[in-house]
């Protein structure tokens, strides 16, 4: 089965004692990814392309073995090497196990919505021509759901997905953003949106006209078909804090009542209001409303013990174009990024494959705990010097079963902007998050340790911080990365290796015969 063809609706959740396990065969040059799905023990087929497989050949064949443990809710899959994911892509669904429900009034039926960019040239160009010249990628010529444009490009004139609903009746959408490089506002016209899930796990509902979701984050909201009978826009749009991220293209698709016997798509419904492009206030106000749900039932598992703290800066950066060079960055230099000063470039030999067979000269286990260099990561003018990163491949080690404490930093260099932080492998709680530069006297006070969010994405605010929290207890080798695709491909990223337990069942299990070799 090629990887376009799959879809997942999976029966499980929380409370399944042996791991749900599914395996998939892919052919031809693909490494797919369960983003969000924890591979316990097993991150053989986690994906990423030299981080725990190399990638697979054009006519070759390799088995993914895809273990569900903990989760419940909407995750999705995604191809995982360049920019693949363009096209590559599609909804994981977990429902409860059987005899059991969801935590709030069962939806009378569900409908993923997937939102996507659409390039109108060859993506590999692209990738190839924004690599070489160490420019800004061009921006998509369209967002998407479900694959259509929607009514307000001019290429779309058949090409609007439509929802279709009776009077009174109530619809679960499964949000994901599937885009590359651009947070998203999604609201329906005079529809109120009720949040009851984020990245696979419950939350306290909470109302809004509007959803965020950045690049890599799922959502789970109920919608009540009580208006007039008619047909309502659904639509989305850039949250930007950047000026290079157009923000003016808007996706549409349209909610209609069955018994509106009337072409929607002529008519042109209103669209709904949605916050401004770069409203942050806005943006901040939805995501720290996400708490846990913390019922007997979900019960919550917050370290409160911390045994390894990390202060990891989270920048962009600019690297000299090299002789007999043009570079289009700014200066004529190429555009980077980094973590704590560390731009990450992939090794020929996948990061898993090199730590299981002892491969030495691979990567590095440098990641430094704190900046090696400390400045008013938010100041608005920085010194040159300081946008120039290490270019390397330095992973973390992390003991099996140790609490680890990440303040994600954002910083000015070369451009403030969001930045969507994802973490294979393990889920973790968001304590925190807030403007301006970490203060570790004010900050630390002001934490949610009673009912934090679980997530395995979370965005870092323009010019500010997040502070994330998880217990190292899955081992293996595990990628964490900004969500935002030209930001990875530049080397925001990084590599935690968690070690194996005393016990045979803390312990990474073996690989498999068929993995891709390098």
């Amino acid at each position: 089965m090629r990887a376009s063809e799959i879809s997942h609706n999976v029966g499980g959740g929380k409370d399944i004692h042996k791991a749900l396990q599914q395996e998939v065969d892919f052919d031809g040059e693909r490494k797919i990814s369960r983003h969000g799905v924890k591979q316990l023990r097993y991150p053989w087929s986690d994906g990423p392309a030299y981080v725990t497989q190399c990638p697979i050949q054009p006519g070759a064949k390799f088995t993914q073995r895809v273990i569900f443990s903990a989760e419940e809710g909407t995750l999705w899959w995604h191809a995982h090497n360049d920019w693949a994911r363009t096209t590559v892509y599609g909804a994981i669904v977990i429902y409860p196990n059987m005899g059991t429900t969801y935590p709030f009034p069962k939806p009378d039926f569900e409908v993923p919505i997937l939102l996507g960019e659409w390039w109108n040239v060859d993506i590999y160009e692209l990738i190839r021509g924004f690599v070489a010249t160490g420019a800004i990628p061009n921006p998509s010529d369209a967002f998407t759901i479900n694959g259509q444009p929607g009514d307000l490009y001019p290429c779309s004139s058949a090409g609007t997905y439509k929802v279709n609903v009776k009077n009174r009746k109530t619809i679960l959408l499964r949000i994901i953003n599937a885009a590359m490089n651009v947070i998203l506002w999604f609201s329906i016209k005079n529809h109120p949106i009720t949040v009851v899930a984020t990245d696979a796990s419950y939350i306290k509902p909470f109302t809004r006209a509007y959803v965020l979701i950045s690049p890599g984050q799922t959502i789970d909201a109920l919608v009540h078909a009580d208006q007039l009978p008619n047909c309502y826009y659904m639509a989305a749009r850039a949250y930007s804090t950047s000026p290079s991220i157009p923000f003016d293209k808007t996706t549409t698709a349209i909610l209609q009542y069955v018994g509106v016997h009337k072409n929607c798509s002529s008519i042109s419904p209103s669209l709904p209001a949605l916050p401004l492009y770069s409203d942050t206030n806005a943006a901040l106000n939805f995501t720290n409303n996400l708490r846990s749900l913390d019922k007997q039932d979900y019960p919550l598992d917050i370290p409160l013990e911390v045994t390894r703290r990390i202060f990891s800066t989270v920048s962009l950066n600019s690297l000299p174009c090299g002789a007999n060079r043009k570079c289009e960055g700014p200066n004529e230099t190429r555009l980077a990024a980094s973590m704590n000063n560390i731009s990450f470039i992939l090794p020929r030999i996948d990061v898993l494959e090199a730590y299981h067979y002892h491969i030495k000269g691979v990567f590095g286990t440098r990641f430094p705990d704190f900046p090696p260099l400390v400045f008013d990561f938010t100041a608005k003018y920085e010194p040159l010097i300081l946008e120039i990163p290490r270019v390397s491949t330095q992973v973390k080690i992390l003991d099996y079963n140790e609490t680890v404490e990440i303040v994600l930093q954002g910083t000015n260099l070369v451009s403030g902007i969001d930045h969507p932080m994802h973490l294979h492998g393990q889920s973790f709680y968001v304590l925190g998050s807030g403007l301006g530069n970490f203060d570790e006297y004010k900050a630390p006070p002001t934490y949610n340790l009673v009912d934090p969010p679980l997530q395995n994405t979370v965005l870092v605010p323009i010019n500010g911080w997040t502070t994330i929290r998880f217990r190292a207890s899955n081992p293996g080798v595990w990628f964490m990365h900004c969500h935002i695709e030209s930001h990875l491909t530049w080397g925001m990223d990084t590599v935690f290796i968690v070690k194996d337990g005393e016990e045979p069942e803390a312990q990474m299990l073996p690989p498999p015969p068929d993995m891709p070799p390098c």
